[in-house]
């Protein structure tokens, strides 16, 4: 019987200086999808990644086009190598899932890219408008952390795994959030090195700009069930995507739940696409019995392959 397989895509933070370089440099499929990056932003995206500087590779509108692109260059190395591989599902986070989209052909390469990098701008705009951070609390179950979140008014950001979850919001709020989550049991409350409160409600002056920008994209639906952050179930039709795409920047990801649903529909293997493998220590936490494999240079990449190739 085949292994049903998902495809998951990093979100912003994920980015590395150095990343995709190696797979570039063997990989005359990644190496395209950087040239291609070229001509559709106008600008050196593969020095970016590959060089730096750091502060460069992270200004959102940047980190969101890179990952992007690093992802999508990760599938076409898993397909040159494995030219019959096929997967039944995609998802990703935050900025992942718009290159889950791209990958279940909602939309093109050069499509998704601009949208990236818009996004990417907007947001930016939001958080420069407003004076918001996030922070990362380890060891305090969700109900106990929703209620710190009332009392200190901010949000719950990304629902990742059992134990970690990020919150977002007002700096001098999340700083507050933080002590009383510490006060409440929570192994660690500590702030993230963002440009601003993700996934809250500072982030609703990019809203508009995002949606009008998606009524732009001509959208076809997905190829395989992609999975929205907003609702952890899988997209509609281009009219679902586009807002739900909208309400995902104001929104909780969902990730745990998420990868849930993939596992309750028979979902067993997961390959985690571009740099850093944040996305396989969720999935440790959520179910370990699953297989996790990741493409994130060319090592990571000949282990996935003499894994997806090995007869069992």
């Amino acid at each position: 019987m085949m292994r049903k397989t998902a495809v998951l895509f990093a979100g912003q933070g994920a980015q590395v200086v150095g990343m995709s370089r190696d797979l570039a440099e063997s990989y005359a499929s990644v190496k395209a999808c950087f040239d291609r990056s070229r001509a559709v932003l106008g600008c050196d995206l593969a020095s970016i990644c590959f060089l730096g500087p750091e502060a460069e590779l992270t200004r959102t509108e940047n980190a969101q086009p890179a990952i992007f692109v690093a992802g999508w260059a990760a599938l076409q190395a898993l397909r040159e190598r494995v030219p019959g591989f096929a997967f039944q599902a995609a998802a990703g986070l935050s900025l992942g899932e718009l290159t889950a989209l791209a990958a279940a052909g909602v939309f093109s390469f050069e499509e998704g890219l601009k949208t990236a990098r818009q996004r990417g701008r907007f947001m930016q705009e939001a958080c420069d408008a407003t004076q918001g951070t996030m922070a990362a609390v380890l060891g305090l179950d969700a109900e106990a952390l929703r209620r710190v979140c009332e009392e200190a008014d901010v949000e719950m950001a990304n629902l990742n795994c059992p134990g970690q979850i990020v919150i977002s919001g007002e700096t001098g709020k999340i700083e507050k959030a933080c002590s009383l989550a510490k006060e409440k049991g929570a192994k660690r409350a500590v702030r993230l090195p963002v440009a601003g409160a993700y996934h809250s409600r500072l982030m609703a002056g990019a809203q508009p700009k995002v949606r009008s920008m998606l009524d732009a994209v001509a959208l076809v639906p997905p190829s395989v069930p992609v999975i929205s952050n907003v609702t952890a179930r899988p997209h509609g039709g281009a009219g679902d995507i586009r807002r739900l795409l909208t309400e995902q920047v104001v929104s909780p990801v969902r990730w745990e739940d998420s990868i849930r649903y993939l596992l309750g529909e028979g979902f067993a293997r997961f390959i985690e696409l571009g740099p850093g493998t944040a996305l396989s220590g969720f999935l440790k936490r959520i179910d370990k019995e699953a297989q996790m494999l990741n493409i994130a240079d060319v090592t990571s990449l000949d282990a996935t392959v003499a894994a997806l190739t090995t007869k069992h």
